[in-house]
């Protein structure tokens, strides 16, 4: 898992990379005048607003993967991939450089970044794949593991503090994703095996820019990820590019744009809280498959799929109200 390489072992809950920092980088996080990038202040908690910036992520990421669906049947996935990307880049670059500047891309992590959007590279990439092969609602789903793996993460590797309440409303949730994805002979298919890998890989990146959240500020993990991505998917281009028509132009545009709220309101939401409070909110998402599966490719959702959303959605609701009485 390349949660392993993202992240260091690190005692502190809020910094994975801090632990035996001086060896490596010759320098202190904790000495350094310049331990935070760009002159960031100190990242503060704030779990209900954070889980807030999940479900809006959901929802934006919904509609992202929807018209990527949709256009992956039509041009290759590289192609998707990449401008889906660059456009997102372009978009971020517009609101953030003006008022952040280049320092935003001051970092002594560049090798965790690099690492970071590699593991995002293949984990976007499987997705799609995913999409390719199988229903929306139904690759959603099987990624609804990822928040338990993201749990997993952050309590072995970052130490975080994952109560027993907490454990059983995840283990919950993914007893209704289980319900949801019905595990048989008829689901286990190639498509539903590209799904898992995005989720294992997904789960790791979230308790990875947790612990990056420690000296780096939403925006530069936004941009590092944009930049880094678009050169790891132009190498896919050479497997193929057809021009888009005007009509798909449009979709292209939209596509990237919605990526780019959802990559940032995702940062700024691991920003706020700890992966274990505000991942499992990533299950919202099913939600949003469901309506648009249903108008756009009349895609009828099965009595399994309406119970397990329902035990998922009630986990998630009940660790938002959990998180709320903390404030």
């Amino acid at each position: 898992m390349l949660a392993g390489l993202l992240t260091d072992g690190g005692r502190n809950p809020d910094s994975a990379f801090a632990i035996d920092q001086p060896a490596r980088d010759g320098v202190s996080e904790a000495s350094s005048p310049d331990h935070r990038v760009s002159g960031n202040p100190p990242r503060r908690e704030h779990v209900p607003l954070g889980i807030l910036y999940m479900v809006g992520a959901t929802i934006v990421f919904a509609a992202s993967s929807a018209a990527s669906k949709w256009l992956v049947a039509r041009y290759p996935i590289g192609e998707v991939l990449f401008t889906r990307t660059a456009v997102a880049l372009m978009t971020c670059a517009l609101f953030i450089l003006p008022y952040a500047g280049l320092a935003v891309f001051r970092t002594h992590r560049l090798r965790h970044h690099v690492m970071r959007s590699v593991s995002q590279g293949f984990s976007q990439t499987f997705l799609l794949i995913a999409f390719s092969l199988m229903p929306l609602a139904g690759a959603i789903a099987i990624n609804f593991s990822a928040p338990l793996f993201a749990t997993l993460v952050s309590a072995l590797l970052l130490k975080e503090a994952v109560g027993p309440v907490r454990w059983a409303a995840l283990l919950v949730g993914f007893c209704g994703v289980l319900i949801v994805t019905n595990p048989g002979t008829e689901t286990f298919q190639i498509g539903a095996l590209f799904a898992l890998a995005n989720a294992v890989l997904y789960g790791s990146v979230t308790a990875a820019v947790r612990g990056m959240t420690a000296t780096e500020s939403a925006e530069t993990l936004t941009l590092y990820q944009l930049v880094l991505l678009t050169a790891f998917f132009t190498l896919l281009l050479p497997l193929g590019w057809i021009s888009p028509t005007p009509i798909d132009a449009a979709w292209i545009v939209f596509n990237g744009v919605a990526n780019a709220v959802g990559q940032y309101w995702w940062t700024k939401s691991l920003h706020l809280g700890p992966a274990s409070a505000v991942a499992p909110f990533f299950y919202l998402s099913l939600v949003w498959a469901i309506a648009i599966g249903f108008l756009v490719w009349g895609d009828l959702p099965t009595i399994g799929l309406l119970i397990g959303s329902a035990i998922v959605v009630a986990s998630g609701l009940f660790l938002l109200w959990r998180e709320a009485r903390k404030v």
